[in-house]
């Protein structure tokens, strides 16, 4: 009896069905049958593998906060993932920054040819501070799927002014105390850098974020800063550890958050989102030249229905992934968040398109490359 039942169970797992197409929105089911846990993730592409690692949600509203930790999947095909278990685990040891009940947000892992060691940065916000510590923090491993080694956590550049910042704002004093928030007053102050110039000394904010790799080895750190009103692009030590210190502003004022950056030809592009908590709004789109800047704004990149693409399908940005082998394809990862069930969060995967040469995402109910 025993042994039917190990057989049935083979059986049942080895004739589970394979993916062939994307199905954005619906339930994505793992080997196992279980829905994919890798919430505002990214993928790093390595040795002919493809690793999605991201947020592992719990139950309910307390799933917004980490648990568990980082999850990490693999797959040869995009379509069908197997579970590698948990990359970065929280911690119980109440010394520990990365305690149990921390927030991590939007893990991303690159590889580092020199040291040949796996990076992964993410959103760190410190226990019961709810959105106020607004720190990076990264973590090591020399394998792809972990477990990573937590090293630290920063508010980054302490000291350190940006190099596109001029020296005629430097100097220039703002009352913060009498500014109205989200008046005019308070976006031109914003984009002038008050924030800026408050967390000189302390560091900078460092929220929603994401990572790139250039094609000459060099990586960049993007995250939202300045209370989330302007992002910071931030150049990466060459072991992927630690910032430089050489870092620019991007869109300044403008409040965008859940950055995923590309590059198509000589051009980088950037897509984003605003500002309004868990609930949806009209991506944006921005290119340059160089992932320094500066970066210029292209409008909402989305187009067609599943509700509005002024909502981006009902989702926010996380990731874009360059498909391999194939020149100039692109997919664009995003979440479809539930605040009040966080491990129901599905994911919304479509096709980037350009028209004059620029970024467009049409919606499909179901689609394959």
């Amino acid at each position: 009896m025993r042994y039917s039942l190990i057989i049935s169970l083979v059986l049942l797992f080895s004739c589970q069905e394979k993916v062939s197409k994307f199905t954005p929105g619906e339930k994505w089911l793992d080997n196992n049958g279980v829905h994919i846990n890798a919430h505002g993730g990214g993928i790093l592409d390595h040795e002919n593998t493809y690793y999605w690692f991201g947020e592992h949600k719990v139950d309910g509203k307390i799933g917004n906060t980490s648990q568990v930790g980082v999850h990490c999947y693999s797959s040869k095909d995009l379509y069908n993932w197997t579970d590698e278990g948990i990359a970065l685990s929280v911690s119980n040891d109440t010394t520990s920054l990365l305690i149990k009940g921390c927030v991590i947000e939007r893990p991303k892992v690159i590889y580092n040819a020199k040291s040949k060691q796996f990076v992964m940065w993410f959103h760190h916000e410190l226990k019961g501070q709810g959105y106020k510590a607004a720190m990076t923090g990264v973590a090591v491993s020399d394998q792809i799927t972990g477990p990573y080694q937590y090293l630290k956590s920063v508010n980054p550049n302490s000291g350190i002014w940006p190099i596109d910042y001029p020296d005629s704002l430097k100097t220039k004093n703002y009352n913060l105390e009498s500014i109205k928030k989200w008046s005019k007053e308070y976006f031109n102050a914003a984009a002038e850098g008050v924030f800026l110039q408050r967390d000189l000394q302390k560091g900078q904010m460092a929220r929603d974020m994401t990572l790139y790799v250039d094609v000459d080895g060099k990586a960049y750190h993007i995250f939202s800063s300045e209370e989330n009103t302007t992002l910071h692009i931030a150049e990466l030590t060459d072991n992927y550890q630690d910032f430089t210190g050489k870092y620019t502003r991007a869109l300044e004022g403008q409040c965008n958050e859940a950055p995923a950056i590309f590059k198509k030809g000589e051009k980088y592009y950037m897509i984003t989102s605003g500002l309004t908590g868990w609930k949806p709004n009209a991506a944006r789109s921005a290119v340059a030249d160089h992932p320094l800047g500066p970066w210029t704004s292209l409008g909402n990149p989305c187009r067609g229905s599943e509700g509005d693409n002024n909502t981006t399908f009902k989702s926010q940005s996380t990731y874009v992934l360059p498909l391999k082998g194939k020149e100039d394809e692109f997919i664009f990862m995003a979440d479809r968040w539930t605040p009040e069930n966080a491990i129901d969060g599905r994911y919304i995967w479509l096709p980037i398109e350009f028209e004059e040469d620029k970024p467009v995402i049409k919606w499909q109910n179901e689609w394959y490359f």
